[in-house]
């Protein structure tokens, strides 16, 4: 069942939206069990002012056991750090992502202070990232998506095969991962056509 949306504030969030309408994430998506979605989530000029802010960003590239991904990250807050195989503090969440995190936990049916970890992810043109499983550290994953679309691709083992999902994330849309979407499906995106942005908020598990 998909993470529900906090109806009482919904309002507040995202003016204009009927809380009636909002109680739980739209589910439009073919996505596994505990995947949610919101499409206009935020609106055109707060996804260019937003954009313009993680541009100028000191943004690395992703590295993993030596091998240096296309596209570029900067974490906020607690992280997980490869080294010492566990959470680490790092950079508080800058001002300008607490509007999203208000709206992420607010989709979600948190507390804002429950998000402790902010990913902010740079597709460059062509730049997937390979399938994978969130670390078991952290717990719900609540994203945004801007500038342009991408395919969010899950599966999971059956038998001698495997079971596939595949669904489109729209610019400036709102996804959730919980249960089983979480916790048993592995997700990848195939290469972006254009640039895209993505900021993920996590709790502890």
């Amino acid at each position: 069942m998909a993470p529900p949306w906090n109806a009482a504030v919904i309002g507040t969030i995202f003016p204009g939206m009927d809380p009636r309408q909002a109680s739980l994430f739209e589910d439009p998506k073919p996505g596994p069990a505990g995947f949610a979605y919101r499409s206009g989530a935020i609106d055109p000029d707060e996804e260019a002012a937003l954009a313009k802010v993680l541009a100028d960003l000191d943004l690395r590239a992703f590295e993993m056991r030596g091998y240096a991904a296309r596209r570029r990250v900067a974490y906020f807050g607690r992280r997980y750090d490869e080294s010492a195989k566990g959470l680490k503090d790092g950079p508080p969440i800058p001002d300008f992502l607490q509007g999203l995190r208000h709206k992420a936990a607010a989709l979600a049916g948190l507390r804002p202070e429950a998000l402790v970890h902010a990913l902010v992810n740079e597709y460059p043109p062509g730049a997937p990232i390979g399938w994978h499983r969130d670390r078991p550290a952290f717990g719900q994953v609540i994203g945004f998506s801007l500038l342009s679309p991408c395919v969010l691709r899950f599966r999971r083992p059956r038998e001698d095969d495997w079971e596939r999902r595949s669904l489109t994330l729209e610019p400036r849309s709102a996804y959730g991962l919980a249960g089983e979407a979480r916790s048993v499906w592995e997700h990848s995106i195939p290469p972006v056509e254009a640039l895209r942005y993505s900021v993920t908020f996590r709790t502890l598990a």
